[in-house]
């Protein structure tokens, strides 16, 4: 029995055996399962923070070159999964990480008008070789370049966002459930590529992710509670 690449033969048979599943059965399947989670979770990681944007008509304390770098790191990452053939349950959220990323850099243009020649200049690059990437239309030799360096790119494009939050004291428009999915997700993936057997180079990527989210997070939680215990003490001095 087989579903969506799911073998669940193994474990029905055990349980119809009155027997509960070995390891070998059962972490794989939970593997599988677990990715597809991901998949479906991955589809509104990013909806909290392009309405918050939306909301707020602001993308105050957003670093817009943080967001233009994820999308590289992205869509690197998408093709490289495509070009190695790996199962969709190893990488589907990459695709639809990749679509919300470029919606939220998007609602940042809109919101950052009026924009500058090297904005434009940029965005016109990515739409000019994404699609040969991602078609895997590239040396081996320069795809395996790129994904290497596509941990240099997701670390670029978080630390800038770290340091604004930290020299403002301030984490602005952030959405404290969107860093929180994205943390989530990268612990779940390390299980998930355990099982796959995932190249050593995409462990790599989701530590970065986790460490770079968890920070992001603990700054959302300080700066906030600060703002509020401020807030608070602003109000008792009025009163």
């Amino acid at each position: 029995m087989d579903y969506l690449g799911i073998d669940l033969s193994c474990a029905i048979g055990s349980l119809r055996s009155g027997e509960f599943p070995t390891k070998d059965c059962l972490l794989p399947l939970i593997s599988k399962l677990l990715g597809y989670f991901v998949v479906a979770g991955s589809m509104t990681v990013k909806l909290p923070q392009i309405m918050k944007i939306v909301d707020s008509k602001s993308v105050k304390g957003l670093s817009v070159v943080a967001f233009e770098l994820e999308v590289v790191g992205y869509t690197i990452s998408l093709a490289y999964c495509l070009y190695k053939k790996l199962p969709f349950s190893a990488f589907g959220e990459l695709a639809f990480l990749l679509i919300q990323a470029l919606i939220l850099v998007g609602c940042i243009y809109y919101f950052s008008r009026p924009l500058s020649v090297a904005t434009w200049v940029r965005a016109l690059l990515y739409f000019a070789l994404a699609p040969t990437v991602l078609a895997g239309k590239i040396d081996p030799l320069l795809f395996e370049a790129l994904y290497a360096s596509k941990h240099l790119i997701f670390l670029s494009a978080r630390i800038p966002q770290i340091w604004k939050n930290f020299r403002n004291k301030s984490t602005g428009q952030l959405s404290f459930l969107t860093c929180f999915m994205n943390f989530g997700g990268a612990l779940a993936r390390v299980f998930t590529s355990y099982q796959a057997k995932a190249p050593l180079s995409m462990f790599i990527s989701f530590f970065i992710a986790i460490v770079t989210n968890g920070t992001i997070m603990s700054q959302i939680l300080l700066y906030r509670c600060k703002g509020t215990e401020e807030k608070q003490l602003n109000d008792k001095k009025v009163l």
